[in-house]
């Protein structure tokens, strides 16, 4: 069976351009939730409770961020691409430790993992700028709302 040809409001050119900066995205976000995840299990230390919590409210915003993406993917006529196997070759997170996780230690891996979502989101956001001004919108929106989560990690060092 043949998948049906989405077709794209774009041009060919802005259409690879803005895709591979979405899948780049999508990559990170969805690694982002599963070592949220990871880090939510595994946590311990003085400060469970409320970085239990918080790691849940991160998990939670970043899952709905990475399905917008892929869905914006979809809509421009890409195919999003959020297999383990991609994720795990593409994602430019620094990887979790394993074992149980001290919560200062998980403050120290949210900051940098979400100083690095946040880099690569803005490189898609001057990447889109000139491809589709309505993808770069959609990444303009997650970077300030990641930012923000950053903002609250910084703030328990």
């Amino acid at each position: 069976m043949t998948a049906p040809a989405m077709t794209s409001p774009l041009g060919d050119a802005d259409k690879a351009a803005t895709g591979a900066a979405l899948n780049r995205v999508l990559a990170d976000l969805i690694d982002l939730s599963l070592v949220g995840k990871q880090a939510h299990w595994t946590l311990v230390g003085r400060g469970f409770r409320s970085l239990h919590l918080q790691l849940d409210e991160v998990v939670d915003a970043v899952r709905i961020h990475a399905d917008d993406v892929a869905e914006r993917a979809v809509t421009i006529g890409v195919t999003p691409d959020g297999r383990a196997k991609t994720v795990a070759a593409e994602s430019a997170l620094p990887e979790h430790p394993t074992g149980w996780a001290q919560d200062t230690d998980v403050i120290d891996y949210f900051v940098s993992a979400l100083g690095t979502a946040i880099g690569r989101l803005r490189e898609a956001i001057a990447e889109t700028e000139k491809h589709d001004v309505v993808s770069q919108d959609l990444l303009i929106g997650i970077t300030a709302a990641l930012e923000k989560h950053l903002w609250m990690f910084q703030a328990e060092r």
